[in-house]
């Protein structure tokens, strides 16, 4: 018997689907995560590691192996985003700063999601019984892309993940996993807020070299 079994039993019903204690546990971790997160605060990460340690225990349940097996490729993008907002270093050898992406920047970004996104569709399809293998690597793929971009800083980070929250809801939707669609409509609206709060953290920089200078 797993040690998770007792925490993936029925805890409650959400319009007709159960919903697992675990998964319970798990919404509430990943919101404090991105609660911290908007504040730019490092304890984000450790949050995240357990968040998605769980997260990968319910995916797998659910039979998503491409968002469960993205959750250990989570564990160990968090413990260098944390290493990376505590002693990380930028362009000019700085320490990280809120900052925009360049074009350039979008356009590896992007060119990484397509390939990843094709790789790892070409894997589920082919080694795991999953019925949704390409759509389940689309949003799976983009949040490597959106871990790396948060990781560093860069503003453009919460658009990505807007985009793999929207692709997510759907997902999860399509598996009856309302508590956690509803999380991620939660976690689109947050995108948005964060890419203005970070945004405001930016100009308010600027003012302030400005200022010195």
């Amino acid at each position: 018997m797993s040690l998770f079994d007792p925490w993936l039993v029925p805890w409650f019903h959400c319009l007709g689907a159960p919903v697992t204690r675990l998964e319970v546990v798990a919404v509430v971790l990943s919101l404090a995560m991105v609660a911290m997160n908007l504040r730019v605060n490092p304890w984000a990460w450790p949050l995240a590691i357990a968040a998605s340690l769980l997260y990968g225990v319910l995916f797998e349940h659910y039979g998503l192996y491409g968002e469960a097996s993205l959750q250990l490729v989570f564990v160990v993008a968090s413990l260098w985003g944390w290493w990376q907002w505590l002693w990380g270093t930028d362009e000019q050898q700085q320490a990280l700063r809120v900052r925009p992406l360049t074009r350039q920047g979008w356009a590896g970004g992007l060119l990484a999601w397509a390939v990843l996104w094709a790789l790892t569709g070409w894997f589920l399809d082919r080694y795991t019984d999953s019925d949704v293998p390409y759509w389940d690597a689309l949003p799976t793929a983009g949040s490597l892309v959106g871990q790396w971009w948060l990781a560093r800083k860069w503003i453009d980070n919460w658009m990505v993940w807007l985009a793999v929250n929207l692709l997510s809801i759907g997902l999860f939707a399509y598996k009856q996993m309302w508590l956690t669609a509803l999380l991620y409509a939660v976690f689109a609206l947050l995108s948005v807020m964060g890419w203005l709060a970070w945004r405001r953290l930016h100009q308010q920089a600027l003012s302030h070299q400005a200022a010195v200078v």
